[in-house]
């Protein structure tokens, strides 16, 4: 499919391509593999939360901040 074939997609067939192609992604992105580094930059952030010393945003609220909510 072109990028000019999608776009003359009806918006039905738009949200059920999107839906698609976001479950084959999230299933393809959880079964990859997960570097050393990025596990210990993940650990290293999750104990700055645990220790205080940073906080976890909700997302909504975040983009409710930005004005893009």
């Amino acid at each position: 499919m072109t990028v000019a074939e999608a776009k003359a997609m009806p918006i039905g067939e738009k949200f059920q391509l999107m839906e698609a192609l976001w479950e084959d992604m999230r299933e393809r992105f959880e079964s990859m593999p997960v570097s050393d580094e990025i596990k210990t930059l993940l650990d290293e952030r999750r104990a700055r939360a645990a220790r205080g010393e940073s906080k976890i945003l909700d997302w909504d609220k975040v983009k409710s901040a930005l004005g893009r909510g």
